[in-house]
């Protein structure tokens, strides 16, 4: 699957926002349970908030066919914040190609790491790219306990 990888623009807010709860409600609730989905992802989405904080944030947003299909955010001391792909266009390449857009990135400006707080979901991605686990996070979201796990990928 052929995507270009293009900068935040505003006109995508709604979209983003939608690709994000669709992602977090498309996980099996043998995962992340119905009570964590909407804990973690809203219904309905709060799009006064995402519109703030992707306008902070910023991210790099996969497009195929004029549609967004994935975004992941890199901020300057390598945090990955957010790395999401809409359910239709999951085990597609999505990720990978804008993970491997990001890891250039943080080449290009000498990061020495990147590092990410994974979903169960990602983790098994992120550590075939090299992550390593640093711990396991209970965090509470909106009153419900959300499992993640901090992982960090030395930049050489």
């Amino acid at each position: 699957m052929k995507i270009t990888i293009t900068p935040y623009s505003d006109e995508y807010a709604t979209q983003i926002t939608d690709l994000h709860h669709a992602s977090v409600h498309a996980i099996d609730a043998s995962i992340y349970s119905l009570k964590q989905q909407e804990a973690w992802a809203h219904t309905p989405p709060n799009y006064p908030y995402w519109v703030k904080r992707l306008a902070l944030k910023k991210p790099f947003m996969a497009v195929f066919e004029g549609r967004i299909v994935g975004f992941i955010e890199l901020e300057a001391d390598g945090h990955i914040d957010c790395a999401y792909t809409h359910p239709y266009y999951q085990r597609c390449g999505v990720m990978a190609q804008l993970y491997a857009y990001v890891e250039t990135i943080a080449y290009e400006k000498a990061m020495n790491r990147i590092y990410v707080e994974a979903s169960k979901l990602i983790k098994p991605f992120f550590e075939k790219r090299g992550f390593v686990t640093l711990h396991c996070n209970e965090i509470i979201k909106n009153g419900c306990m959300i499992v993640n796990y901090s992982m960090e990928k030395k930049l050489g």
